[in-house]
């Protein structure tokens, strides 16, 4: 039956290749090459399996797809269980086409809670096992073990973790001109009025364009904005609507980030006008800081890959490197660290032992150390040695995920109903961009909120 299924997938591949979706394919065998000899005292517990196969699929591409094969080489190598990973740029459009018809991969890496309680409503989801369930006790908070479940039934462990507020810089730039990181959302506005009135280039440079998730990069704006500016409670009740996606505290959010978006002295540094941001990829939106065309780009902490897509180390990223980040700063300077984030759960879709064994193992500690050695990533896991990190900021940011004074809430639009995060908040951003109005592109959010 496994064979059946895995045929049914790769077939499934072969016909979203054909519809012309990106897909990535890698083999444990590409990283196994690597794997040597192997320690397999820390996989003991997954067991042994002889000739089993786990097919995986999820949004993650290129290099860090590689990173991500290399870090269960190991496992791989320790349990006899052969692991292989399809990577789509559609996948999150896709997965629960293919789930209907049959031909799902055995795990999902699905990067929205919200589409993991569609999953689960579908009934294509197998509940996580006792092992992977023990692992999230011991090492994630209990918000994070929140979000891989739907009505009372625990389906996911997280897998990676993102802070989403960076804003990144140039710090050879801020010291030539005496720049410095703005403490407050106000100082924000008067250190990018300053690089504005300067006039060698436009202070942000922002990139929209993520083929059918085109827009998502601007919810992250006004995610960090409503976050900052009402606090979490008003943020909670957005994501759950027990306040309207109209309501003036969220038209406010969105007029803050109006200031930039829809300001053309603002953007769009080194690529062109307000408009190129909605065909700028958001993969390449934030180089012209390289090129010193722009000084400011509002990204998540997993951007850090994207300065060196070749995987090389042309591009420094540290406090005193090519490029840096700084968290969004508060509306006050005294008010306590609050920031947004995301993160995957891998979801699975098949019952089998090989399955869970895996899916225990990317719960684990093992797994989170393994990963973020490699570098590009971070983990909310407290098991992980932020020392273990790539850079400086990452670092930073595992500290951040695993300080206990840390308010963090969970991407917005991940937690929405899918109809409103993953499709009318999306089109909402373009089109307001695009010159709509706040309240004209609110109300038609709101109206598409699911009735029940």
């Amino acid at each position: 039956m496994r064979n059946t299924r895995h045929r049914r997938w790769t077939a499934s591949i072969v016909a979203a290749a054909a519809l012309g979706l990106t897909l990535t394919a890698c083999t444990g065998d590409i990283a196994e090459e690597d794997a040597g000899d192997v320690d397999c005292s820390d996989y003991e517990t997954y067991g042994t399996f002889d000739g089993a196969e786990v097919t995986v699929a999820g949004t993650i591409l290129d290099l860090e797809a590689d990173n991500l094969n290399k870090s269960w080489a190991d496992f791989e190598s320790c349990t006899g269980i052969s692991v292989e990973y399809q990577g789509s740029s559609e996948f999150e459009a896709q997965i629960a086409v293919l789930a209907e018809g049959g031909n799902a991969p055995d795990v999902g890496i699905v990067p929205q809670p919200g589409l993991l309680g569609r999953l689960a409503a579908g009934g294509w989801l197998i509940p996580a096992s006792e092992p992977v369930e023990a692992n999230v006790d011991e090492f994630w908070s209990e918000d994070w073990k929140q979000y891989g479940t739907y009505e009372d039934t625990f389906y996911a462990a997280p897998l990676m973790a993102s802070i989403k507020g960076y804003v990144w810089y140039s710090p050879a730039e801020f010291e030539e001109k005496g720049y410095e990181i703005p403490k407050t959302l106000d100082e924000l506005t008067e250190l990018s009025e300053t690089i504005a009135a300067e006039g060698d280039h436009k202070p942000w440079c922002v990139g929209l364009e993520s083929g059918e998730a085109t827009g998502w990069p601007g919810t992250d704006w006004v995610e960090d904005y409503m976050l900052r500016l009402n606090g979490p409670d008003a943020y909670d009740q957005w994501v759950t609507h027990e306040i309207p996606f109209n309501d003036p505290q969220v038209a406010a959010a969105f007029d803050a980030v109006g200031g930039y978006l829809k300001n053309e002295d603002m953007v769009n540094g080194g690529i062109g006008d307000v408009s190129t941001q909605v065909t700028e990829a958001f993969q390449t939106a934030g180089l012209p800081i390289v090129d010193g065309e722009c000084s400011l780009h509002h990204q998540a902490s997993f951007y850090e890959t994207f300065w060196n897509p070749d995987g090389g180390d042309e591009v420094t990223v540290a406090s005193d490197g090519d490029v840096f980040g700084f968290l969004l700063p508060p509306a006050s300077a005294d008010d306590p660290l609050s920031v947004t984030g995301g993160g995957e759960f891998p979801v699975a879709f098949r019952d089998a032992e090989e399955v869970e064994a895996f899916r225990a193992y990317l719960s684990s500690d093992t797994w989170a150390n393994n990963r973020v050695s490699l570098g590009g990533v971070i983990s909310a896991n407290k098991g992980v040695d932020p020392q273990n990190a790539s850079s400086e900021l990452l670092t930073q940011s595992i500290e951040i995920l695993q300080d206990p004074e840390t308010t963090f809430r969970f991407d917005g639009s991940d937690l929405m109903p899918g109809a409103v995060g993953t499709d009318s908040f999306w089109k909402g951003i373009v089109a307001w961009v695009g010159g709509e109005d706040t309240a004209q592109v609110l109300d038609t959010i709101e109206a598409s909120w699911p009735s029940s």
